[in-house]
This record gives structure tokens, C-alpha cells and sequence, in this order.
């Protein structure tokens, strides 16, 4: 950039304990066309006036009373220290050792006294003319940075959404109503919340968790849509829809943490904390805590939802066989939190109810085990 008029609009902040180099050197500036020359003769006070002023540059003093000019670039340097510092260093030590000292400790070039009109005005454009490179190459980044973090949530939010149909387009194959997803959306994210999990944490389960019966999209009809308990190789096909659900989103999920949890709650919603579930037998811990608060959730979802082979729970039992089957099936620390949190589970169910149609279509209403429940 060779532009004068951009480089007399510079901010300039001069810094020396002697008044004289200040008005010599405040008069250079100004009569080469700077207008925004500021002096101080107190050293101690450029780390605020940089803090305020964000000064293009910085004329600076070594050898001064209190703080010298090594020790005010440490101040910078301290709490600006990816920043590019404007500092040319004034002296009157011609040696190569001060040379040094001063480019090593963040000055970008230097004046010795008694300094010469025509080195003041060109030194100080060269460096200004550098400032306002970085200056203009950090807002560039900056704006790259800000476009990145817009398509990174545009991304993200055009998953959840993708992640809203397939969940509901599994759930309406299978009960007819993508309530059902919505509710564990609402109630997964109540309980993370209860555990104290991150917040971050709590938004990825809310939007993964809708995802954990997915693979019953490539379940056959005649077994998704059978009656009563599945048995033999029936049970062996529906069983399959775990590791069939973490198929279809793990293509998907190699740059997205969302996929990637949605993708493991599908694969584990069926373990159990006492190593009996499948398809892995995984135990305790074993089992990632967003699987463990989602399959509770679910359960007593389903427990409490009128089906064609079942009708709806009262919410008391349905709490009453999570607490039974707590340290069996299911965390006994998740189960708990369930339980301290149900008026608001509760709250969820009503606010989201399944459609009246649905639940006119419910002829068949066959009181089942506790055991068939949770199968």
C-alpha cells in the first residue's frame, strides 16, 4: 500500500520522559500531515493508552525513569501477544547490542538520537503503511472466520433437520405419529441438563437422540408391523435394526459430532447396564451416558403411549418399572434423575400428545409383561 492519505490518518502515540523530543518529534509528524499525534512522558501509562487507542504506532524511549522501553514492550507483548506491535524504538545507544535487544523484544525498527525530520517521517510511514497490511489481513481473516462459523451452523442445523425427518419418517413406519421422537428430543435434553452436562452437550443429545430407532426404516413391514412378541428369527431380524441404524448415518458422521452421537445411540440404545443387551453386551459405563439417558427416556415414552398391541401406562408404573429394572437395565444415577425431573417429563407428554386418530386406531389393547415392555 502507498497510500498518504490512509497513512496520515494514523493514530500515533509518542513516548518519551524528555518534553522536548516530544514536541520536536510531535511537530515532525504533524507537519508532514499527521493529525492524531498523542505524547506521553509517563511510561507507565502507554499499556493503557494502547488499550484504549489501539494506537498504528508507537514512538518509544528506551532509557526512561520507572519503566524503561524494554520493559513497556514486555507489558505489550504480555497482553497483546498475537497482536502485531507498532513499536520504533528512539535512542541515543548506537551500539548493536541495544539494536538487538530492541528487535528481539518486539520493536519493528528504531531511531537513534538526535534524530533526523526526513528518517522520522519515513520510518513512520514505512511502519504505518506495514500496521495497516496487518490490519486489513486480520479483519480479512476475521470475516473469512465469521462466513466459516455461518456454514458450519448452516450445516448443523441442515442435520438436525435432516435427523428430524428420519427420525420421524422411522417412527411413523412404526407407530404412525413422530411424536414420539419429538418427546425423547425434549426429554433427553431435560435429563442431560438434570446431570449437569455441558450445554453443548445437552443441544447434540436433543437433536441425536430422535435417531436411536432409525434403522427400523429397513426393517420388513410384516415383522415391524406384527402384533404381539416377536419371536424366533423375527426377533433376530428386529434385533438387527441397531447395527442397521448406525450403518445408514455412519457414511455420514466422519466430520459431524452430531452424526457421529446419533450414529451410537442408534447402535446402543439396546444395551443394558447390567451387560444383557445387545448387540455388543456392553456394561455399566461401558455404554456412553447420552445412550443410557436416551434409553430411559424411550422406554418410558413407549411404556406411557397407547399402541396397537398395548394400551398407554400410567405414568406411575411406567416410573415404577424403571426404578425396578434400575441397576439391571437401566443407570441407576440416570433413573434417579428421571425421577426427580418427571413433572417435567410429564409436562413434555402433554404438551406433545400423539394425535387422537392414532389413538382411535388402537383395537387391540393386550396388557403385557414388564419384560415384553422393555423387549
Amino acid at each position: 500500500m502507498n497510500n498518504n492519505k490512509s497513512a496520515h490518518g494514523a493514530s500515533i502515540l509518542l513516548v518519551d520522559d524528555n518534553p522536548v523530543n516530544l514536541q520536536v518529534l510531535g511537530a515532525i509528524l504533524r507537519n508532514d500531515g499527521y493529525n492524531s499525534v498523542h505524547a506521553t512522558s509517563s511510561p507507565a501509562d502507554v499499556l493503557a493508552l494502547f488499550t484504549k487507542h489501539d494506537f498504528d504506532l508507537i514512538i518509544l524511549d528506551i532509557h526512561m525513569p520507572g519503566l524503561s522501553g524494554f520493559e513497556v514492550m514486555a507489558q505489550l507483548n504480555k497482553h497483546f501477544p498475537e497482536r502485531f506491535l507498532p513499536i520504533i524504538i528512539l535512542t541515543s545507544d548506537d551500539d548493536e547490542t541495544t539494536r538487538d535487544q530492541a528487535l528481539a523484544n518486539g520493536a519493528r525498527d528504531f531511531m537513534c538520537k538526535p534524530f533526523d525530520h526526513r528518517e522520522v517521517v519515513l520510518r513512520a510511514r514505512n511502519l504505518i503503511e506495514t500496521v495497516f497490511l496487518h490490519k486489513a489481513l486480520r479483519n480479512q481473516n476475521q470475516e473469512l472466520d465469521q462466513r466459516v462459523r455461518e456454514r458450519t451452523d448452516q450445516l448443523y442445523h441442515s442435520q438436525v433437520k435432516l435427523i428430524q425427518c428420519l427420525g420421524k419418517a422411522a417412527e411413523f413406519r412404526d407407530n404412525e405419529t413422530g411424536m414420539h421422537v419429538i418427546r425423547i428430543s425434549k426429554t433427553t435434553a431435560i435429563i442431560a441438563r438434570a446431570l449437569g452436562l455441558p450445554a453443548k452437550q445437552v443441544e447434540l443429545i436433543e437433536h441425536a437422540s430422535p435417531m436411536h430407532d432409525i434403522g427400523k426404516i429397513a426393517i420388513p413391514d410384516r415383522i415391524l408391523l406384527k402384533a404381539g412378541k416377536l419371536e424366533g428369527q423375527d426377533w433376530i431380524t428386529m434385533k438387527s435394526h441397531v447395527q442397521l441404524g448406525a450403518t445408514i448415518l455412519q457414511d455420514s458422521q466422519k466430520d459431524s459430532e452430531l452424526l457421529r452421537m446419533a450414529s451410537d445411540i442408534a447402535l446402543t440404545h439396546h444395551e443394558r447396564w447390567d451387560g444383557k443387551g445387545y448387540p455388543a453386551g456392553l456394561k455399566g459405563e461401558e455404554i456412553p451416558l447420552y445412550t443410557r439417558i436416551t434409553t430411559i427416556c424411550d422406554v418410558f415414552d413407549a411404556l406411557t403411549s397407547r399402541r396397537p398391541y398395548k394400551p398407554a401406562w400410567p405414568n406411575h408404573k411406567a416410573m415404577e418399572h424403571l426404578k425396578r429394572q434400575s441397576g439391571t437395565a437401566f443407570d441407576p444415577n440416570v433413573v434417579a434423575c428421571f425421577e426427580q425431573n418427571l413433572d417435567q417429563i410429564i409436562a413434555v407428554k402433554k404438551a406433545y400428545p400423539d394425535p387422537p386418530e392414532e389413538e382411535a386406531t388402537c383395537q387391540i389393547a393386550l396388557q403385557i409383561s414388564t419384560d415384553d415392555a422393555f423387549s
